[in-house]
């Protein structure tokens, strides 16, 4: 029979404040020595696809090159230019855990700001799907945000970013809603009684990376926003999860686009 444990493993033992024997310069430092791979940097402006269909659009239409200089051991890179503005892109990054780790070695290889646009299910409802949401907290149902900051129910976006975001959303085309997420790590088990405690908080969407992205975005001072593409109710429904045209690549890249803008415009921030 198992023990029931007053406290779950995940928080004993832990001091979010204390530095890591593992650090992401090593790590880099070692991918680069064994792949040969060129110092330099990546854009400024990077995107978590985790979905993976943005990048899928990109290398089919010719819009995007792999990045020369991304040193990470699990995943390719790509830069392209959308409306002026240089972004890094990596694809197919599901989940808390690799989002972060992905996050971490973006910012140590020169990015200044990272976006996440990921596909969500719907808990309360804005409309008919598919529809945007820009995550302003989101509820820590994961592992990895208790690693980066002491234990709370939601994790947020550093309200800097929101101010700096507010002309942009007020006239996105289309249009982005703003509110909560619930953060899960394990999306086969989102359970109706789960699913009622969201619907009682007022959240939009369940997806899998933005509680973490947010811990590690204010534990260590970096820019983040996390967008939930609302896409689907679950597969409860016949013809679920269907994302607009190109697999609503077309409209995740606007919205990505407003936002980059928004960040740019804000001088002082940027030099935070």
């Amino acid at each position: 029979m198992t023990a029931v444990l007053k406290q779950p493993p995940i928080l004993t033992h832990k001091d979010p404040s204390a530095p890591s024997v593992f650090t992401v310069e090593n790590l880099l430092r070692e991918a680069r020595r064994q792949k040969s791979i060129p110092e330099g940097e990546i854009p400024d402006v990077c995107i978590l696809d985790p979905d993976g269909d943005i990048v899928q659009n990109l290398l089919e239409t010719g819009q995007a090159q792999i990045n020369p200089h991304w040193a990470c051991y699990h995943t390719r890179l790509y830069n392209f230019v959308y409306e002026g503005i240089e972004f890094g892109i990596v694809g197919c990054a599901v989940g808390a855990s690799f989002a972060v780790l992905l996050a971490e070695e973006m910012f140590a290889s020169g990015c200044k700001l990272l976006i996440s646009m990921t596909s969500a299910g719907q808990i309360v409802s804005k409309g008919k799907t598919p529809y945007f949401v820009l995550i302003e907290r989101a509820l820590r149902d994961e592992g990895t945000s208790y690693h980066y900051l002491p234990p709370a129910s939601y994790s947020s976006m550093r309200p800097e970013l929101i101010e700096c975001l507010q002309d942009i959303l007020n006239h996105s085309q289309p249009p982005v809603f703003v509110g909560a997420t619930w953060t899960t790590d394990a999306p086969f088990r989102e359970t109706e009684t789960a699913i009622a405690y969201c619907q009682s908080e007022g959240i939009h969407g369940v997806e899998m990376e933005a509680a973490a992205l947010y811990a590690f975005s204010e534990a260590k001072e970096q820019h983040v926003i996390c967008f939930a593409h609302i896409t689907n109710q679950m597969g409860n429904i016949e013809n679920d999860f269907e994302k607009g045209a190109v697999g609503g690549s077309l409209d995740a890249l606007q919205v990505i686009s407003q936002a980059a803008k928004g960040w740019l415009s804000c001088a002082d921030l940027r030099q935070k």
